[in-house]
């Protein structure tokens, strides 16, 4: 990246060094050890809650001391994905950056931009001696992508100014002011493993190459699940042969649209050579069907040397049966608005040999707390039918939108005389941290903004690079006119 004339510089030149501290969620104390580090380092006020969350205030410029106190927020973990074949430890490695045209991305792997770059602004901002402001502070949130802990731990009162924001969306020119609240929903259904007769044709099935995506921003983009799709070809074939399930592999995070998933199977070997016919008219079927959005996926059948055991047969028939009438994807639409209001996420399964369960892993989103109780409710019920144990977790809060907002007023005027044309006010139906800071501080006044990101969640995540000198000349204004106390 140091090769690379990038703007803002001084944004870009953080986020690489971000990209060098590894931040898996969860697992952020070297990121935290680098944020207090970077803000003691400039002489700043430094602080840490009990959650792990990191919070570094700058007084106001000279002139500016009577304006009222400004939250600039990001989160300090990434998601952490990688294609298969990449070989990265993002426990030690640094995230390597290029650039391909008007894009930065990285190989093989997550880019880190969500929310790496509202980091990195944060910095510039904290390490300026030019920028007009008045009191500042810079608020980090640990364990946003797997829990939101950071943010539902916040301490209240840790924050003193009533004005944020968050710079954690992913669409230049569109400033949100309400989103999603979620929930995860966990499933284990037990199994006897029972041994094999001799005869078996025994092969892998993998289906790779989807694009993925966010499972709230990018839900409605009509992407496949590569989940679904494996287990869509398991139903059909259960129906035809004498089908031994004898390991599943599946997808990944559960806000991730899955990519990839596989599974082991075996059947008599006199349908060995109709199972690979099925399995080629079926990838062109579905081939077909995704044509627009997923042209780079995918399938594969391989033979596999023979195995001892597998799920038992009755087992194994509920969970393909429960996994096909499952619900995924887009399950309403708002009302009022043009934007997804419920949704589920069929994100992973796994299988665990050690402990004979599969494990199953989703999440819903909506806008309206009694429709994601009731979609949680609905996957739920789905997986209780063949005797699984569910529990549905306690979820994270919606973020509803302020009419009479002081903050909205000031961003929208600024970007107006910026760039000459009005930005996007909406909804999103992502989670966003918003929802848990509307509960610790009522009076909170926030939007969300960011530059334009694509492929989050996945190896494909990449970076507009305009739009983030776009987003920080808008930031700056808007901090250079939050109104007087």
């Amino acid at each position: 990246m140091s090769e690379i004339k990038l703007k803002p510089e001084c944004v870009f030149n953080c986020f690489a060094q971000v990209n060098t501290i590894p931040r898996p969620s969860k697992r952020e104390e070297r990121m935290i050890e680098f944020l207090m580090n970077f803000g003691k380092s400039l002489g700043l006020e430094t602080l840490r809650d009990d959650a792990g969350n990191v919070l570094i205030r700058k007084p106001a410029t000279p002139g500016m001391e009577n304006r009222k106190t400004l939250v600039l927020q990001s989160h300090m973990d990434m998601v952490c994905e990688k294609n298969a074949d990449v070989s990265f430890d993002f426990q030690k490695d640094a995230i390597q950056t290029y650039v391909d045209g008007e894009w930065m991305k990285a190989r093989g792997t997550t880019l880190g931009a969500d929310d790496g770059i509202g980091v990195a602004m944060e910095m510039a901002v904290l390490q300026s001696s030019d920028i007009k402001h008045g009191p500042i502070e810079c608020l980090f949130t640990r364990d946003e992508e797997t829990g939101l802990t950071g943010a539902e731990g916040l301490q209240a009162g840790f924050m003193k100014g009533n004005l944020l924001v968050n710079l954690d969306s992913e669409d230049e020119g569109e400033i949100f002011v309400s989103c999603a609240g979620g929930c995860r929903t966990f499933i284990e259904l037990g199994y006897q493993p029972t041994t094999l007769p001799d005869g078996l044709f025994t092969c892998s099935l993998a289906i790779k190459g989807l694009q993925g995506g966010h499972s709230g921003d990018d839900i409605d983009k009509k992407r496949a699940n590569a989940n679904k799709l494996l287990v869509r070809f398991l139903y059909m074939t259960m129906k035809k042969y004498d089908l031994h399930l004898v390991d599943i592999q599946a997808g990944g995070l559960h806000n991730a649209i899955p990519r990839e998933a596989s599974c082991l199977c075996a059947v008599p070997m006199e349908d060995k050579e109709q199972i690979r016919i099925d399995w080629n008219l079926f990838s062109a079927d579905v081939q077909e069907e995704y044509s627009v959005t997923e042209p780079c996926m995918e399938f594969l059948l391989e033979s596999a040397d023979p195995v001892a055991q597998a799920m038992d047969k009755e087992s194994s028939r509920r969970l393909i049966t429960a996994l096909q009438a499952v619900d995924n994807g887009v399950y309403a639409m708002c009302q009022d608005i043009e934007m997804v209001e419920t949704s589920s996420n069929l994100a992973s399964i796994h299988l665990r040999p050690e402990r004979q369960v599969v494990e199953i892993n989703s999440s819903q989103r909506s806008s309206i707390y009694s429709a994601r109780l009731n979609m949680a409710n609905t996957i739920a019920a789905a997986f209780e039918l063949a005797g699984a144990r569910v529990d549905i977790g306690e979820g994270y809060p919606g973020w509803k939108m302020n009419p009479r907002s002081e903050i909205l007023r000031i961003a929208v005027e600024q970007y107006v005389r910026l760039f000459g044309k009005e930005p996007k006010v909406r909804g999103i139906h992502a989670g966003l941290e918003c929802g848990l800071f509307s509960e610790k501080y009522p009076g909170m006044d926030m939007i969300s903004m960011g530059p334009t990101l694509r492929g989050v969640h996945s190896p494909d995540e990449r970076l507009l690079i305009p739009t983030v000198q776009m987003v920080w000349d808008h930031l700056l204004a808007i901090m250079e006119n939050v109104p007087e106390k």
